[in-house]
């Protein structure tokens, strides 16, 4: 197989780890190749994270000529030629070329070959299957280069075979049309998924969420959502999201602010939740105890920015919020009403400056007050009377008041 173009190894692969890692597989006399996302991403002109490499020397092969190397293999699926490497702290996924004897779902029986073309055609999307050597060199059995630069996302071989190997590749393939994708979804593709789409419900919520959190941080992944909505495949994987329409809003406001994506933010923007629904979504997703926090105060605040609010109001609710939550919420709302008045709110939290509250519980114990709840309820009325006279009073007037309070109550 001649090469079908070049990219310049004088970067992520010249790495002192990678180079460790190429020169003890290649110690067999085996030629190993990196293949996959970092030469996707580096023929993109994409920041290389993830390294995969693939080798025509057998696990076992591989372990041991990682261990004569002073390296450590991990063999992490191994009965499916994978083996993780950690090199200098970097890590490394190094899979034995491979075809299929049978696949069970996500589950297959494989056998091992020297052969790049049968491991190509096992692999999910024509994207995924380039191969590259230590000098730059690209190998491209199965078309990929050519649908990486039209923005072509194809499965390799029939796209039904492919999903039926492991469901996710569906979730996969609206993925890497939300990265990668520039020429229109191939109808056949759709309609396959539109028809496998009910089989969603085998895959487990961690692999389902992974994927779909990464769709939204895509830079802009309404598209994707629009086609899984179109085609009726977003309900199966996330049916409490029915405004879909106002992605492509938040994209907007996001790119004309400056905003980061942020997947919490839009998946916020496309439900219709309120506490409760927003607490059950984030159970069946798993969110960790941060997320669901985030995300409940996303979909129900107790307080809201408002443009039609004056500033003296909008600064007690950025108060109450703090600047981050102030501005993802200023961020959602500007999707429902669109005006410029909101870009104004969005940055307000950058543009004004509130203090800090300037009493503590000592305060109130050494004005005579037992502790107990009392403490905490002298404060709370100290500190809503200083937001309500807009953070003016200094501490000697907070503490005059706080006196006030407890001459009355004693």
């Amino acid at each position: 197989m001649k090469p079908a173009t070049r990219i310049d190894p004088a970067t992520w692969m010249a790495r002192p780890q990678t180079l460790a890692i190429m020169k003890a597989l290649s110690a067999g006399g085996q030629e190993a190749r990196f293949v996959g996302g970092c030469v996707r991403d580096a023929l993109m002109g994409l920041p290389v994270r993830d390294i995969d490499i693939a080798t025509p020397e057998v696990p076992e092969r591989v372990i041991h000529l990682i261990g004569e190397a002073g390296l450590k293999a991990v063999p992490t699926g191994i009965e499916h030629g994978t083996i993780t490497v950690m090199s200098d702290g970097m890590p490394f996924e190094i899979t034995t070329l491979r075809g299929d004897i049978e696949t069970f779902g996500r589950r297959a029986r494989v056998h091992f070959t020297k052969d790049w073309v049968e491991d190509a055609a096992r692999r999910d999307f024509t994207l995924n299957a380039l191969y590259c050597d230590t000098d730059g060199n690209v190998f491209d059995p199965v078309g990929g280069l050519s649908d990486l630069k039209a923005g072509r996302i194809r499965f390799v071989g029939d796209a039904r075979a492919r999903i039926e190997e492991d469901i996710l590749r569906l979730v996969r393939y609206f993925r890497f049309l939300a990265f990668y994708g520039v020429e229109p979804a191939d109808k056949a593709t759709l309609s396959v998924c539109c028809e496998m789409a009910p089989l969603i419900k085998n895959l487990s919520v961690e692999r389902l969420w992974k994927e779909l959190s990464t769709i939204l941080l895509a830079p802009d992944p309404s598209s994707s959502f629009s086609l899984m909505a179109t085609h009726s495949i977003l309900p199966h994987l996330l049916p409490e999201a029915v405004r879909v329409d106002l992605l492509t809003r938040l994209v907007r406001v996001e790119v004309e602010t400056r905003k980061s994506p942020n997947y919490l933010r839009r998946l916020a923007t496309i439900v219709d939740l309120d506490k409760n629904g927003a607490d059950k979504l984030a159970s069946r997703l798993k969110f960790s105890a941060k997320e669901r926090r985030r995300f409940s105060n996303l979909c129900a605040p107790a307080f809201l920015p408002d443009a039609q609010a004056n500033l003296k109001e909008n600064r007690v609710t950025l108060y109450h919020l703090g600047q981050e939550l102030f501005t993802e919420l200023a961020l959602i709302k500007a999707t429902r009403v669109p005006d410029q008045e909101w870009l104004q709110l969005i940055a307000l939290p950058t543009e004004i400056y509130l203090p800090e509250f300037s009493l503590i519980g000592q305060d109130v114990l050494d004005m005579g007050v037992p502790e107990g709840q009392k403490i905490g309820e002298l404060l709370g009325q100290v500190e809503s009377w200083w937001v309500a006279g807009d953070f003016v009073a200094d501490r000697d007037e907070c503490l005059e008041y706080l006196c006030s309070l407890t001459a009355t109550r004693s």
